[in-house]
């Protein structure tokens, strides 16, 4: 490090540059708005031009060391912005870029020309991985239902909980099993964290439950149609919303007998 900072000090006393302060009748420009007041900086690269500055507000232009132009991007109004790096900048991107790509040789074992491949390589196999672990998911929610509605035992109370799984695996279970005469509660997500949670069953007793299972898994969420579900933020009271409903559903087959 102190070796360049030497030889760069060395390079910017040899370059012939200088910046200087003009009043306005002296200098001879073009675009300069007719309400300028004051001098006009004027950088003066011997043998080649003098310009007006544009905002590089150094005494040399060697301080600027290096300039990397990087690329264009789309600006406004039709107009092309241009990406680039000056002086300290291009140094410290150059260190940070070897930096990375030498993490990256490690992590994927592979040389700097074959990163992107190897990375298209992954992310294929990432699309490929969720794809299987939807369908997987599916035979799952699908298996779970059917095992409730064939158990000769089953009440007319089904709850089940699946870290993995989403909105769409409840709904499946949902859509599986007789909601209007089975009240079902499914959460998906962390088991003493967040996640979603999805309450279905008859259009009555899902509209009064399900306010008070928001204030018990303190989430937010809306129902219709006997469907009642939302965002969960507390799913480790999940127990206490089971006995609120268990306790329902006797009290409700009570009266029915």
């Amino acid at each position: 490090m102190f070796v360049r900072e030497k030889y760069t000090r060395i390079l910017q006393r040899l370059c012939s540059s200088r910046a200087a302060c003009i009043c306005v009748s002296q200098v001879r420009s073009r675009g300069l708005p007719d309400d300028h007041a004051g001098p006009i900086r004027i950088i003066d690269i011997e043998g080649v031009d003098a310009n007006m500055c544009c905002g590089t507000h150094v005494s040399n232009l060697s301080h600027l060391q290096v300039i990397k132009l990087l690329g264009i991007e789309k600006g406004k109004k039709n107009k092309t912005n241009l990406i680039f790096l000056a002086g300290n900048r291009v140094l410290k991107y150059a260190e940070k870029s070897y930096s990375t790509e030498r993490s990256l040789v490690s992590l994927l074992k592979t040389g700097p020309d074959e990163h992107v491949e190897a990375v298209e390589k992954l992310q294929k196999s990432v699309k490929l991985l969720q794809k299987t672990n939807l369908s997987l998911l599916r035979d799952v929610a699908i298996l779970s239902a059917q095992n409730f509605k064939n158990d000769p035992q089953r009440g007319n109370f089904f709850s089940f909980h699946k870290k993995e799984g989403d909105n769409e695996f409840m709904n499946i279970i949902a859509n599986e099993i007789n909601t209007e005469e089975t009240l079902v509660f499914l959460t998906v997500g962390e088991e003493k964290g967040a996640g979603l949670f999805l309450l279905a069953g008859p259009g009555g007793p899902v509209s009064d439950l399900g306010p008070r299972i928001l204030e018990l898994l303190q989430g937010k969420g809306a129902g219709k149609n006997g469907r009642f579900q939302g965002k969960a933020n507390n799913l480790a009271r999940r127990g206490e919303v089971e006995d609120l409903l268990r306790q329902h559903c006797k009290h409700h087959g009570s009266e029915e007998e």
